[in-house]
Order: C-alpha cells, then sequence, then structure tokens
C-alpha cells in the first residue's frame, strides 16, 4: 500500500456479506463488496452498482475521489427515507469500474455479516491483540505522577505504539476532569475523555476509557489510558521516547 496520491488505490475483494440501512431501509446488499483504500488509514466500501437496493437518482454533479478520478454523484432514495448526494458511481474507465461509493455517514447502519460495525470497515491487515503485563508503568504530566501501575493491559494494534490501558485505582482521579470529547473506533467502541490539570494547567484529552467496549476489546473496559505523545512515561525505570503519530 503506499500514500503516493499519484498511484491508484489498493482494491481488492471482501469475502465479507455487507448491508446497510437508511430509515430502517434495506439501500444495499452484497456478497461481493470490494475494499478500496483511499488513503493508507483505512479501507471504504464500494459495492457493485447491481447489489444496490435504493434508487440512486443522478444530480448531475460529480465528485472527485484521490486517485480514483470523477464519478457521477447521486441521491439515495429508499421507501420515502433519502440521503443527498450520498452515493458515487464510477465509470467503467476508473480504478472502481460499475462500483458505488455510499457515504458512511450518511447511512444509519452498516452490518458485515449480521454485526454492525461503526466508522468505517475493518481493515483486515489491521490487528488487534491485548495482553495482561506486569511492567511498571509511571505516567508524568508536567513532572506529577499522574499514574503509577503495575498492572496494566496492553493493546497491540498495528500501525501504532503499544497502549497502555491502566485500573483507575492506579491513577490520579483527583488530577482529571471530565471532557465532553468523545471518539469512535471500530475495533473498541467510543471512548470518552479526561483532561488533566496539574499546578493549574489543563492539559486537554490526554486520557481516555472505553466504558464499555466491543465484544473483542472487553479486557480494556473502564481502564485508562493516556496518549504517550503527549506525556511522559517511565517502563520499568525506563524514559521512554514520545512515539510519532497521527495523534502527536
Amino acid at each position: 500500500m503506499t500514500d503516493n496520491p499519484g498511484e491508484q488505490p489498493k482494491i481488492q475483494r471482501s469475502p465479507k456479506r455487507v448491508r446497510t440501512y437508511l430509515g430502517g431501509r434495506l439501500v444495499a446488499d452484497s456478497r461481493r463488496p470490494m475494499l478500496v483504500w483511499e488513503h493508507p488509514y483505512y479501507p471504504t466500501y464500494y459495492l457493485p452498482a447491481e447489489d444496490v437496493r435504493a434508487e440512486l437518482r443522478p444530480t448531475g454533479g460529480t465528485r472527485r475521489i484521490d486517485r480514483l478520478g470523477d464519478g457521477d454523484v447521486h441521491d439515495v432514495l429508499v421507501d420515502g427515507a433519502s440521503a443527498e448526494g450520498a452515493a458515487v458511481r464510477f465509470p467503467d474507465s476508473s480504478p472502481a469500474p460499475g462500483l458505488v461509493r455510499i457515504d458512511w455517514d450518511a447511512m444509519d447502519e452498516w452490518f458485515e455479516e449480521d454485526e454492525p460495525v461503526y466508522v468505517h470497515p475493518r481493515d483486515p491487515y489491521k490487528r488487534v491483540d491485548i495482553l495482561a503485563g506486569s511492567r511498571h508503568v509511571v505516567v508524568r504530566v508536567g513532572g506529577v505522577v499522574v499514574a503509577d501501575s503495575r498492572r496494566p493491559q496492553i493493546l497491540f494494534e498495528t500501525g501504532l505504539p503499544p497502549r497502555y490501558y491502566l485500573p483507575l485505582a492506579d491513577v490520579r482521579m483527583d488530577l482529571l476532569r471530565p471532557s465532553d470529547r468523545q471518539t469512535r473506533c471500530p475495533y473498541k467502541g467510543t471512548a470518552s475523555y479526561w483532561h488533566v490539570v496539574v499546578d493549574g494547567t489543563e492539559h486537554p484529552d490526554i486520557v481516555w476509557a472505553y466504558r464499555t467496549p466491543l465484544p473483542e476489546s472487553q479486557k480494556i473496559a473502564g481502564l485508562a489510558c493516556f496518549y504517550d505523545e503527549r506525556v511522559e512515561v517511565t517502563i520499568d525505570g525506563e524514559v521512554q521516547e514520545k512515539p510519532h503519530t497521527p495523534f502527536s
């Protein structure tokens, strides 16, 4: 896979059955969806036009998708529900001939087989492992110890540094302030955040927890994790170098 915008995207067939709904009505049902990497971070589903059950009404407009070119924009209409400009159909001359791209967020639900999936399709080349550990993890913010634990759950996710999820009893909760921020992950679920306040200085949104994670990530339920990119982390007495990631 490449992030060179001048090259064609990686495209491969997924073995999963994929369905999507709008207003409780079936929009598409495909046993031969295609995964298209429009960028290197995660794929997008493109569906054969004949697997789309909803009416696709041309708007007369076009939309350019990086590395795929221009596609014709369509409104999606199904039994009284509609999503304006939510579908793009690509011509036979494109790298995605005869395929339809339906905007993920324009739909109410997406399913892989019979399980709902959130945020974006799961990447078949990304793996998440959660292992119980006994490393001594110390987290400092502004020189102050905010967490000290010898019982982390260590989450290894392809392409990211290890994340140390710590019991709340090992975290200085008196230094944490709830945040309104939430993020969603197709592998872990919905995360809620805290700010850390040290010596009157607020360090926003550097701690999160999955209160009710998805079944495959139950080991981290209710545990706190810090952005290693924004705090000082010591593992078994050794100060860790801050990783460089999209969250830096």
